[in-house]
């Protein structure tokens, strides 16, 4: 199982959120670039990146901070945060970002979600962030009243590389995460999910392999050192998943 470990960019800074609320902030870092080194060091491979100012605006603002990481860096890079349109798909895949998360224009405009996703096959991953089951969009600002799985279900045929599922509810609250709303949207969309929200410990990862989903994005447990990167690395077989992809 794959281990995301997250920066979220606003202002340029490494910040984290509580269950989305952009006035219960804490930031972590002034230089995104050396905490993202930092895990690469620690055995990373891949790496969730949100621009938080460009999801609240729908147009990139971050993008200075994502191209140094993405240049210094060896990292499998996803992005998302204000992707509402193929110019700006085009531009996070010419700084180098291997996926491309959309989100809130999924949602408000599938039939365009659907053909960028045959367009740019194996490379836009569904952001589906979640609040009591139903989609919230624009920065988790708005809820609409599509379930989560019902929009996951909607793309279960396009060439997606993930589905990343997200339950605000747990978000930033070093809880765990909301084990039965992700392996029901693990029974419904049949390619790989990426879990995220919540998830503080060992035991998360591992219970969350036994559902079993692709990975995990894990955020202010890193930041707040209730688990290193060996530790959750450890815990998702990463050693497994090597000789698999190998």
């Amino acid at each position: 199982m794959q281990i995301w470990p997250a920066i979220d960019l606003r202002g340029g800074r490494c910040v984290r959120l509580v269950q989305g609320d952009y006035n219960r902030e804490t930031v972590y870092g002034e230089d995104p670039v050396r905490i993202a080194a930092q895990w690469a060091a620690e055995g990373a491979e891949f790496l969730h990146i949100v621009d938080l100012d460009g999801a609240r605006k729908g147009y990139p603002v971050n993008c200075e901070a994502i191209n140094a990481i993405v240049r210094n860096t060896n990292l499998v890079c996803e992005v998302g945060g204000g992707v509402r349109d193929e110019a700006t798909i085009e531009q996070l895949l010419e700084i180098g970002v291997s996926r491309v998360i959309v989100g809130t224009e999924a949602l408000k405009n599938p039939d365009w979600f659907g053909a960028m996703s045959g367009k740019y096959p194996d490379t836009l991953v569904l952001g589906i962030d979640a609040k009591e089951g139903l989609v919230a969009t624009d920065g988790w600002l708005e809820v609409s009243d599509c379930s989560a799985t019902a929009l996951a279900s909607q793309f279960q045929d396009m060439p997606l590389a993930a589905v990343i599922y997200t339950d605000i509810g747990t978000d930033g609250m070093l809880a765990g995460p909301n084990f039965a709303a992700i392996g029901q949207m693990q029974e419904v969309f049949k390619g790989p999910v990426i879990a995220s929200g919540g998830i503080c410990s060992e035991g998360d990862i591992r219970q969350l392999a036994e559902i079993p989903v692709a990975g995990c994005i894990v955020g202010k447990a890193l930041y707040e050192e209730r688990l290193s990167m060996a530790e959750a690395l450890a815990a998702a077989n990463k050693s497994d998943y090597i000789k698999e992809k190998n």
